[in-house]
């Protein structure tokens, strides 16, 4: 059962973006009539900064659901004055404006006071709690799909099993690729050339696009927008406790094919 083709690449690219587009190598992307194995073939798409990560991921997803338009993306940025620190409501309030149904999953509706102690989120908090709650608050209004509960992987496995993703917020420091390299499972996920600004094992926020499963080896496949040229994949152990971690809040916003 083919779940989703590959996307055409995407090359318009706004002046000064470093974005990478790729395709490679996300082979085997059919799901067993047993549901076993899915893989899903999203176009893997590389953050340019240390911030962006989020926004690297929904720009994976609108191409992957053929959404993508680099000017509307970039005027929805505008629109939604979107920063240097996107939190996952700003994904999902994205993800509203291109019109593309989700769900966003979250165990704190609004900011927790807890998080302006951490490195992570001390240098923007004061600053962002204000616009961040007020984003939760009006939701609804607007039309985003919030709800505090949640989410367990035998749902993650049905949702991916019908051939929809999921952006989810983990902590970097502890999730670990299977498939990449010993040295770079700490790697803050930064574009080839870019200093890491890792100074210690504290909570590092980093989004994931979660693209695939596999139900006898437990493990999870995703993209992760700090590389262009490979697929991840980590145990179900490792990515419970990656996104689980405290900062993450277990943020998940899922995103459906028929937007």
């Amino acid at each position: 059962m083919i779940l989703k083709p590959t996307r055409p690449r995407f090359t318009p690219r706004t002046p000064g973006t470093q974005t990478t587009v790729s395709n490679e190598p996300c082979t085997g992307s059919y799901a067993s009539s047993s549901g076993d194995h899915v893989q899903l073939k999203v176009p893997l798409i590389q953050q340019s900064y240390h911030w962006d990560c989020g926004l690297a991921c929904a720009r994976m997803v609108l191409q992957y659901l053929n959404l993508l338009n680099e000017e509307e993306f970039q005027n929805a940025m505008q629109e939604l004055q979107l920063t240097k620190s996107i939190w996952t409501i700003d994904l999902a309030y994205l993800m509203h404006h291109f019109a593309v149904q989700h769900q966003f999953c979250t165990q704190t509706l609004g900011v927790d006071k807890g998080y302006k102690n951490q490195s992570f989120y001390r240098k923007h908090f004061d600053a962002e709690e204000n616009r961040v709650n007020q984003l939760f608050a009006q939701a609804k209004a607007h039309g985003v799909n919030v709800e505090k509960r949640s989410v367990t992987i035998q749902e993650l496995q049905d949702h991916l099993s019908k051939g929809h993703v999921a952006i989810v917020l983990v902590n970097a420091v502890l999730l670990l690729c299977d498939l990449c390299p010993s040295r770079v499972k700490y790697c803050c996920f930064l574009p080839i050339g870019q200093k890491c600004f890792c100074k210690s094992i504290e909570y590092q926020g980093h989004f994931i696009v979660l693209c695939g499963y596999n139900k006898s080896s437990e493990s999870l496949f995703y993209n992760n927008p700090g590389y262009a040229d490979r697929l991840c994949r980590t145990s179900i152990t490792n990515f419970e406790e990656a996104r689980s971690s405290y900062g993450t809040d277990e943020d998940i916003l899922f995103i459906y094919v028929d937007s």
